[in-house]
């Protein structure tokens, strides 16, 4: 039997606090598994399909990111679906909008922009409230030499360093548009510090873990433990391998937003 199948783009933000990443486990929460699970309950039944636009790890945030929803034999309508689906959604995840697409349309494979923010704080230990949000060291930071740390990984490197356990498959090179520290004024609540900070990072992809271990070696940096040329040695693609283990915790990553290119 012939199988018609309707093809949508939803837009999605949510706090990754509570959840095991995006990817559906067996033993535990996900995002994936929360979204799917609202969605089979408000079509009443299970003939459809969700693919992300890209898997986000435990605890990390975003602020808007996609999804594609394939539907099979009967299309949605879309004025009583995006509400119900919101009602039902844990209040942790909201949907902000939804279109139809079509099967040219692959969400993996469409060329994209991502901007990643990392936020963090130093000195005195912040509020816990704070804790889902940002990182928090205690220790003094040069942040001015982090500054100048930062615009080193603008630019085509082989980012080998700054991935995780990467297979013989993964692709090393990338190219990141803009990567600088900044005063945090995006993201401010009545119990965060006084003063915070955010690194942002602008790309079309980045590899496993990339841009919680550039953070991990910034820090690293403004706490006086390396120097700038340790950091151009890590992309450096003459110099040997230099294995990087500090990950910074993943509960101050925020997808801060998608834009498909056209």
């Amino acid at each position: 039997m012939f199988r018609k199948r309707y093809y949508y783009i939803i837009q999605l933000q949510y706090l990754g606090f509570r959840y095991h990443g995006w990817q559906k486990q067996p033993t535990v929460n996900t995002l994936q598994r929360m979204v799917e699970r609202t969605i089979a309950f408000v079509l009443e039944h299970k003939d459809f399909k969700v693919l992300a636009t890209g898997r986000t790890d435990a605890k990390v945030s975003a602020n808007q990111t996609y999804i594609e929803l394939f539907v099979d034999h009967q299309p949605l309508d879309i004025e009583t679906f995006y509400p119900l689906l919101n009602q039902n959604l844990p209040q942790d995840i909201r949907a902000l909008g939804i279109e139809e697409t079509n099967e040219q349309f692959n969400i993996i494979q469409s060329s994209k922009s991502k901007e990643y923010l990392y936020l963090f704080s130093f000195g005195e230990k912040f509020h816990p409230f704070c804790a889902p949000f940002m990182y928090n060291i205690a220790e003094d930071l040069n942040i001015n030499l982090m500054q100048e740390a930062a615009a080193l990984f603008v630019g085509k490197h082989n980012f080998r360093s700054y991935c995780h356990r990467p297979t013989k498959n993964t692709i090393l090179e990338g190219e990141i548009t803009h990567c600088e520290i900044e005063k945090n004024e995006v993201y401010t609540a009545s119990f965060f510090p006084k003063e915070s900070y955010l690194l942002r990072v602008k790309g079309e992809g980045f590899k496993r873990n990339q841009i919680r271990l550039m953070m991990g070696v910034l820090l690293d940096l403004g706490k006086g433990k390396i120097n700038l040329d340790f950091i151009r040695q890590t992309l450096d693609s003459e110099s040997e391998e230099i294995v990087l283990e500090h990950i910074v915790p993943g509960s101050g990553l925020i997808l801060n937003s998608v834009e498909f290119k056209t």
